[in-house]
């Protein structure tokens, strides 16, 4: 099989790691309803300092390793690029699609978003107001030449330090370039590149095992300041997500499938083995194995799979665009502050770069959100804790978004390069 780019090379995960997710994933939902039923009955429990800090500190641990996500993820799918170009048309094709189809998910979450504003009305706006309004009138002063300048980093040790997100990403976009410059040379540097992303994931592990008491911290001070009302518009967002992402999947990936001649439903009715297992760890890449094995099996070549469904996984995050589009929004929304055209153009860009290698860790999304907010505003980072109690709803959604997204760009860039058989495809579709 060919190795995996675009990400970290990452191998495939043993059972015992899919059941500690779902552990996991138990854990928190248990965090969540206690928390939920903390705050309602004791709210002034819930707004202890200590309480707040739960969730607060949890975030703290999530920023604390964006900026080497970021550089390793970034630098690493730059730099194994090179293996594209053995494969000719078949990569240019895939990375083309991948782009495309991402900015589609990004403008659906925005226009969804900005029509039905799940946000808005939350308890938090008038509490945060004056601070907003003080923070937009510093916007409305910086200069587009600074905005341009500032991404710029005076060095590079101190991108990382400050957690200056686009610093790090030019100076990410630059190495990897560079890295691929190299050749055979660079070997080596992309070898550790690989194994720190590695090391890094492994640390994002152990600081998921602390989602429980941050959810239920979260969650508690959330229902306990805001009050319950909040739970109705944290339902909301989560319902205008999974419907969001539905038509995404119906309508847009739906087309698509019709126009290279397949129905979507009958390809989702093929991999509805892959999609239990992502919604039993939350994460897209606990089914890659077995989703290459079926693509295979379902007429698309091995070339063409081994290339294309790996470099999804970085590139082609459908899920995740839709829900930092709409989380985005309704945080600014929640904290009473409607983002100009600018910034939600902000958001389109800046999350066409984050959200790429955010795939393979159950809540790896949550990291990006937090790496474009504070691109787009950092005054919007604290809003953060608003979302995590229900991160895990969403993280479902988007792992089965991905899974489907990934999944139909195999078969469509197999079929546009004659690499896909179509009477075993057509006899798969039809058992």
């Amino acid at each position: 099989m060919t190795k995996p780019i675009g990400g970290v090379g990452r191998a495939e995960q043993p059972r015992a790691g899919a059941r500690s997710h779902k552990m996991l994933y138990v854990q928190v939902l248990a965090a969540i309803a206690l928390g939920g039923i903390v705050g309602w009955r004791w709210p002034h429990l819930a707004t202890n300092d200590w309480i707040k800090a739960l969730g607060e500190g949890f975030i703290k641990l999530i920023k604390m390793v964006i900026a080497p996500i970021v550089f390793c993820t970034v630098v690493s799918g730059i730099a194994h690029i090179h293996d594209a170009k053995k494969v000719g048309r078949i990569g240019v094709k895939a990375l083309v699609y991948f782009e495309v189809v991402s900015t589609f998910a990004l403008i659906i979450g925005l226009i969804i978003g900005n029509v039905v504003r799940p946000g808005a009305g939350f308890g938090s706006a008038a509490a945060n107001a004056q601070a907003v309004a003080n923070y937009a009138k510093q916007a409305e002063g910086q200069k587009s030449v600074d905005f341009i300048l500032h991404i710029i980093p005076d060095t590079v040790v101190g991108a990382f330090a400050q957690g200056e997100i686009l610093q790090v990403l030019l100076f990410s976009v630059l190495f990897g370039f560079a890295i691929l410059g190299l050749g055979e040379r660079g070997h080596l540097i992309r070898s550790f590149i690989d194994d720190a992303a590695h090391a890094v994931f492994g640390v994002i592990s152990i600081v998921m095992r602390a989602a429980p008491v941050g959810a239920f911290g979260a969650m508690a001070y959330t229902i306990g300041k805001f009050g319950t009302g909040a739970i109705l518009n944290l339902m909301g967002l989560i319902a205008t997500f999974y419907v969001t992402a539905a038509l995404f999947v119906l309508l847009v990936l739906g087309i698509i499938a019709r126009l290279a001649g397949f129905s979507i439903f009958k390809f989702l009715a093929y991999i509805k083995d892959e999609l239990l297992i992502v919604l039993g760890t939350s994460s897209s890449e606990s089914a890659l194995p077995s989703l290459m094995e079926k693509l295979e099996r379902l007429g698309c070549s091995k070339s063409v799979v081994g290339l294309v469904v790996p470099t999804g996984y970085s590139f082609n995050l459908d899920g995740t665009n839709i829900y930092m589009t709409l989380a985005t929004l309704f945080i600014s929304q929640a904290l009473g502050y409607d983002l100009t055209f600018s910034q939600q153009l902000t958001i389109l860009l800046v999350a066409m770069l984050t959200s790429k290698g955010a795939s393979g860790i159950a809540g790896a999304g949550f990291i990006t959100l937090a790496a474009t907010l504070a691109v787009v505003d950092p005054r919007l980072v604290p809003g953060m804790a608003i979302v995590l109690g229900i991160d895990k709803f969403m993280s479902e959604c988007r792992a089965l978004t991905n899974l489907c997204g990934n999944g139909v760009a195999c078969v469509i860039v197999a079929s546009s390069e004659g690499e896909l058989d179509r009477e075993t495809f057509n006899a798969a579709l039809s058992y």
